[in-house]
């Protein structure tokens, strides 16, 4: 990042979910002042690597913020607070323990630095991204990606919600220059991305209600349907972000469902509720769980039908 104030390092926690690992940012601030945003997950290499860095910059870590409190970007934050006694800012409703809960268009001041925090719900309930005015930076967490895209899974996300996060993203901040995302390298073209975005969510919808006129599905039929392409060890992933799809469906009462008296067969099961642990390993299973929304058991099948 030439010229640049910002500076990433990243956790050594690859995984499919968190792809290459998870972005930890660095901003120098000035006055020798440092917030770091995302410390993480709980890997004391990785606290010793921002440390690291931090003073190869001859920089002091003042403030950490978060952008949500997922596994894989929280955790380290109280191991770093240890450390060097910066206070943790993080959401006003989070539960994740925090000095200071930031609401909507808030601003947080250190050294000569002011950096905003916007309210960015959809992924999770209490996810914030922060935007940096002197470079045109938005620190977007799990809301954007510099790879892929973002799984949105209930009961802690929402469809509607999330599109209406980038929505707002693209149209209030038009002047942002840099994308520096959870997880992946930098975007460096911040509209093209959120408008991007935006036409997946769209796009993926379209396939859900195209799927329903050939008749009623339930969940593992519309992911054998539309993600034939893609390898079954995503297919979970790829059921809960369906289900968010469905969910917005039908409070908007465009499509109906009823609940099938058959219990769910050995496939059905392993697309719903798969045991985490065989497939991403003990060490990555939290992150995933937390991430689809796994403590919401699917035991039952539901069929899904339009209007």
């Amino acid at each position: 990042m030439v010229d640049s104030r910002i500076t990433l390092v990243r956790a050594p926690n690859p995984s499919a979910m968190t792809l290459s690992g998870t972005n930890t940012y660095l901003i120098d601030c000035g006055n020798g002042a440092a917030a770091c945003i995302d410390p993480g997950p709980p890997l004391d290499r990785h606290v010793d690597a921002l440390l690291q860095r931090a003073a190869e910059l001859d920089l002091r870590i003042s403030l950490i913020l978060l952008t949500h409190t997922h596994p894989d970007h929280a955790p380290g934050a109280p191991m770093l607070q240890a450390r060097t006694g910066a206070p943790i800012a993080a959401h006003a409703e989070t539960e994740f323990p925090h000095d200071r809960g930031l609401h909507d268009g808030e601003i947080v001041r250190i050294g000569d630095t002011a950096i905003q925090a916007v309210d960015a719900p959809g992924h999770t309930f209490d996810h914030l991204v922060f935007y940096e005015p002197r470079e045109g930076a938005l620190f977007t967490g799990d809301v954007v990606l510099g790879e892929g895209y973002v799984v949105i899974a209930p009961p802690n996300g929402s469809m509607r919600a999330y599109q209406r996060t980038l929505a707002r993203l693209l149209d209030e901040f038009p002047d942002a220059r840099m994308i520096y995302g959870g997880h992946g390298e930098p975007v460096r073209d911040p509209q093209a991305k959120l408008r991007e975005y935006a036409a997946h969510r769209e796009s993926r919808q379209r396939e859900i209600l195209a799927a329903l006129q050939d008749g009623p599905k339930t969940i593992p039929d519309l992911v054998r349907s539309i993600y034939r392409e893609t390898t079954p060890i995503l297919w979970p992933a790829a059921a809960r972000q369906l289900l968010a799809y469905l969910i917005a469906l039908e409070q908007e009462q465009r499509i109906l469902s009823r609940e099938l008296s058959r219990t769910l067969s050995q496939d059905d099961h392993a697309i719903l509720n798969p045991e985490w642990k065989t497939i991403v390993g003990e060490e990555h299973a939290r992150t995933v769980e937390e991430e689809l929304g796994a403590m919401l058991r699917l035991d039952t099948l539901r069929e899904y039908a339009l209007r």
